[in-house]
């Protein structure tokens, strides 16, 4: 009766635990070849919904000591975007937040509390997956930073180039499907985020 309470408990756990998969990647920010920061991505697939996190943490000194941090919070329902959150803090103090919600038939977009957008096409690609999936067959991608579409171009040889509506150009280079290294326009900083293991 044990043996048999044992081996039930143990496949139920099986089957638990086929639904729910994690990974997690790290990287290091770096600028004229010294590390500045670090990038910490996470991929939590549980039954239909993908949840993606990153957390950047830049320090770094441009006429002054400058310590930027970016967390995004990003839910997708069946590959499609349900829902993201961007908090950008300069020196502790908020410099951008933008939230994304799918209504059922649109998103709306909200930034910094008060700017409000529509958007009615469907999302199921965004800027954080660039960390997890080559892009392969995409030729755009949802900015969940400021809530606009952005351009992908493959460069041939598993790279590709994402442009902003900015004009800000990123690269991004990809080996067996796994980002490797991409170079980033950051505005006031170019930098490059570079994989590493943990």
């Amino acid at each position: 009766m044990i043996r048999s309470l044992i081996l039930i408990m143990f496949f139920l756990s099986l089957g638990s635990s086929s639904n729910l998969k994690n990974e997690n990647l790290y990287f290091d920010i770096v600028h004229n070849k010294k590390v500045i920061g670090s990038l910490k991505a996470t991929k939590i697939i549980t039954n239909s919904k993908t949840y993606y996190q990153s957390s950047t943490t830049i320090e770094t000194h441009i006429i002054k000591a400058i310590r930027v941090n970016y967390k995004y919070d990003v839910t997708f329902d069946d590959k499609m975007l349900e829902t993201a959150n961007v908090d950008i803090t300069v020196n502790e103090i908020p410099h951008a937040k933008t939230h994304t919600q799918w209504s059922g038939k649109d998103y709306h977009v909200v930034r910094d509390e008060e700017d409000k957008e529509i958007v009615k096409d469907s999302i199921f690609y965004a800027t954080i997956q660039l960390y997890f999936e080559e892009p392969k067959s995409v030729k755009k991608c949802f900015s969940e930073q400021d809530g606009s579409f952005n351009t992908i171009r493959a460069l041939g040889n598993h790279s590709y180039k994402k442009v902003n509506s900015k004009g800000r150009e990123n690269s991004y280079y990809y080996k067996m499907g796994t980002l490797t290294k991409a170079v980033i326009d950051g505005g006031l900083i170019k930098f490059k985020i570079i994989a590493r293991k943990e």
